[in-house]
């Protein structure tokens, strides 16, 4: 199957299937989701969506966070991954939104790498999510299920990933694919064992094209392999069966 086919079944099934896929980061505001974003690097959804309400309760606008110490915000998030760093991370990023930035998170993706723990992944979300740009976040689900799936073609990293999705997706589905194959990846193409007899999308799906047909045939070789020594076996022992009992007759006479 050609990739152009592939890109049309995935956006046909997916805009149709879940049109309204979003983030499953808890947030309110802009602001908000850049600490969320920032807190999920190597880290569950579900343990920042724990961690983050106290810290948008007691740290509500940059300029709150900005004046909290790394080891006072240590305290809000030593359960998530990383702690010591992502504390100086959000204490650097609240000081240069109101240094900078006048207190407002910028929507330009180059300007959103200039704060600190924030890499072209978590510009790309914030980008995406809050100003509806059409960028592609690509984090571990993404990079491994859009070459599972064959959207991708020898992408060795996430930003010849990228380059590839935003290159055959179109503009108004970049945002939306971000989260379709997030949660593909979180829900069904698990990075060990994918779930792929159930998947709905096998069958357009490279990995399983190649994977499950190769081994459906190699199976079907095995199986025609033994069946034919079993022949040969069975012949061997009529053979011999046939002999012994000319042997006896022989000897009857």
């Amino acid at each position: 199957m050609l990739r152009a086919e592939r890109y049309r079944h995935f956006i046909e099934y997916f805009s149709t299937n879940q049109p309204n896929a979003e983030t499953e980061l808890h947030y309110g505001n802009p602001f908000q989701l850049l600490i969320a974003v920032i807190l999920s690097a190597q880290c569950t959804d579900k343990r920042i969506n724990q961690v983050t309400p106290a810290i948008f309760r007691d740290f509500p606008t940059p300029e709150a966070l900005a004046a909290a110490t790394p080891e006072k915000i240590f305290e809000y998030i030593r359960s998530v991954s990383y702690p010591n760093n992502k504390s100086k991370h959000l204490a650097g990023m609240a000081r240069m939104l109101v240094e900078v930035f006048h207190g407002e998170v910028p929507s330009d993706i180059n300007d959103l790498q200039k704060l600190p723990g924030v890499g072209r992944k978590t510009a790309n979300v914030i980008a995406s999510v809050v100003f509806e740009a059409p960028a592609m976040a690509v984090d571990t689900h993404v990079f491994r299920v859009a070459n599972r799936i064959g959207l991708t073609n020898k992408a060795k990293t996430p930003l010849a990933s990228e380059k590839q999705l935003t290159e055959y997706l179109p503009a108004e589905t970049v945002r939306f694919a971000h989260h379709w194959l997030i949660l593909h990846g979180r829900y069904i193409c698990l990075a060990r064992g994918p779930k792929c007899e159930t998947c709905p999308i096998n069958w357009f799906c490279r990995y399983y094209e190649h994977n499950h047909t190769e081994a459906a045939l190699r199976r079907a070789e095995a199986a025609k392999a033994k069946k034919l020594k079993e022949l040969k076996k069975k012949k061997q022992l009529d053979i011999i069966a046939k002999e012994l009992k000319k042997r006896s007759v022989d000897k009857d006479i």
